[in-house]
């Protein structure tokens, strides 16, 4: 391989496919070697050199992230610009982060880099070439850039030679910041700078804090700068070239439907809805690993044979075998892979405007049906709503249900205000005529620790039933509480297993915990209620 001299620094060695905006644009000073857009053999190598991991059976790469096994929303904040400040919904969520305090972290963060090895990856966020944004990732990791590479949109050499990116990441993990000096939380930091199109993070090695940054970026450029609907969801295309998109939070199971070998896969978590249709974000999936198994899911579980798949905190014994089923490290064990590798995919990651939207929701209570046909305004109710259930824990015994509300199933991702993005898909629901069912993963006959998982095969079932057009027009029953509309047969289906009510031992049991999480639900659209019309406000779960 060639090597080059890179612009940042004279003694600073390149290798790979480099841009002509080199590194001097970004203000890093003295790196060590620079590798630019190295290819996944490359990148393993280096990996592998560098002790990042290890090769795992069947070709994987496996990285262990501990003691940060998952996000850390509470760690991510955002600059507060003129730029961007009247846009950003600020709250919780977009905790405001002062701009003195990020040039203090961003100049720390560059003498950290100073001398170390950089590995650049310069990627599209967009199928779409009319909306897609120019990404870089600047990270002393290659297992990062990896993942990165399989994670995101790849250009062509043309492309690179000439890549500018829109936005930059700045990834330094090992690098612990100062609340006192530089105003975190804690040593580790999320920090989007709208006005200098650039992502700071550090103090976690935790891959995805890499991924839902990107999407937050777009969730904030798409809908203010080119009218487009971003969406936590994923999307596939049936055999008549029927679109159909999956919203849910995470294990709700966004990725496992839409990894159906009767359908092509389009993509599997992040998605713009456009005037001429669907296109994903990505260029690659990250799915949960963990109870990941052959028979139960065989298109995922296929990638984890492939070399270049990224295994994230899986434990793996002395034969290097991995044990999907085992959580010591955490139960969010992630597989990432590039979209190809799902044998049944669409190459140009786009659709058409959707026939089908589902909103999945895991409900740990087991009361809500396990599909329903959704009315407009109920559509915008349960969007807004974005409701699921966690169980509280995994030790022994019976434990509380968690409800989890997240406006639009991604409110963790959303810079601006959750009714901005529901506005937009109540008016394409309306011109495209798209059907909304509401699907439930979850508990059936009895909440967590009572009743059991939702077969997958009956989900299956019944998600396909209705992509197909089959529970169009047939005979319903409502169920209380909630005044949902529920098919009283799907072929394939026991009818029993349609009205949650009818499996739970007690029906009064039943009554109660429904009336409950109704009452939640109530008490959670409070804050939407003098934003929307009385339609949707009477839309929603009734306690009595």
């Amino acid at each position: 391989m060639a090597t080059t001299l890179n612009p940042a620094s004279a003694a600073a060695p390149s290798f790979g496919r480099e841009s002509r905006y080199g590194l001097e644009n970004h203000g890093i000073r003295n790196p060590g070697t620079v590798f630019w857009n190295l290819n996944p053999v490359e990148l393993v190598e280096h990996a592998i050199r560098r002790g990042e991991g290890i090769l795992v059976d069947g070709g994987p790469f496996n990285a262990v992230t501990s003691p940060h096994t998952g996000r850390s929303p509470n760690d991510r904040f955002v600059v507060r610009e003129p730029g961007s400040e009247g846009h950003v919904d600020w709250g919780k969520v977009n905790v405001p982060f002062e701009p003195a305090n990020y040039d203090r972290l961003r100049e720390d963060v560059m003498e950290h880099l100073e001398g170390q090895d950089l590995f650049v990856r310069d990627m599209w966020a967009g199928a779409d070439e009319a909306y897609r944004l120019g990404v870089r990732v600047i990270t002393p990791n290659a297992w990062h850039n990896l993942f990165a590479f399989n994670m995101f949109r790849r250009p062509d050499e043309r492309e690179l030679e000439q890549f500018q990116p829109g936005f930059t990441i700045l990834h330094a993990p090992e690098y612990q910041a100062d609340p006192e000096r530089h105003g975190t939380r804690t040593s580790t930091f999320i920090l989007i700078h709208f006005g200098r199109r650039e992502v700071l993070i550090g103090g976690t090695r935790y891959a995805g804090e890499i991924k839902k940054s990107v999407f937050g970026l777009l969730n904030y450029l798409l809908p203010t700068e080119h009218g487009v609907l971003s969406m936590h969801c994923s999307a596939n295309v049936g055999p008549q070239g029927d679109t159909a998109l999956f919203f849910g939070l995470s294990g709700t199971g966004k990725t496992t439907l839409s990894a159906d070998p009767e359908r092509a896969l389009i993509g599997d978590d992040e998605h713009g809805w456009s005037d001429g249709g669907i296109f994903n974000f990505e260029g690659g999936c990250y799915a949960k690993a963990i109870k990941l198994s052959r028979a139960g899911e065989p298109e995922i579980y296929a990638t984890t044979r492939m070399f270049g798949t990224v295994l994230e905190n899986c434990v793996v014994d002395d034969e290097r075998r991995v044990d999907f089923d085992d959580q010591s490290i955490t139960e969010n064990t992630r597989v990432s892979y590039p979209l190809h590798y799902i044998e049944n995919h669409v190459a140009s990651a786009s659709g058409g405007h959707p026939r089908n939207v589902v909103f999945l929701t895991a409900d740990a209570y087991g009361v809500l049906p396990p599909i329903s046909r959704l009315t407009p305004e109920q559509a915008m109710y349960y969007f807004l709503s974005g409701y699921t259930a966690k169980v509280a824990g995994t030790e022994r015994g019976v434990k509380e249900p968690q409800p989890t509300f997240s406006a639009c199933f991604g409110a963790v991702f959303l810079p601006l205000h959750p009714n901005v993005y529901a506005e937009m898909l109540g008016k394409k629901l309306q011109q495209h005529q798209a059907r909304v069912w509401l699907v439930n993963t979850g508990w059936t006959g009895g909440p967590y620790g009572v009743g059991h998982r939702m077969k997958l095969g009956y989900t299956r079932t019944m998600v396909r039933a209705a992509l197909a057009g089959q529970l169009d027009g047939v005979e319903t029953s409502t169920v209380p509480f909630f005044n949902l509309s529920v098919p009283t047969a799907v072929p394939g289906v026991p009818a029993e297993v349609l009205v949650p009510r009818n499996t739970w031992p007690d029906a009064a049991q039943y009554d109660e915990q429904a009336r409950k999480l109704a009452g939640l639900f109530a008490e959670n659209f409070k804050r939407f209620a003098d934003k929307v019309s009385d339609a949707v406000k009477a839309a929603g779960p009734t306690p009595e």
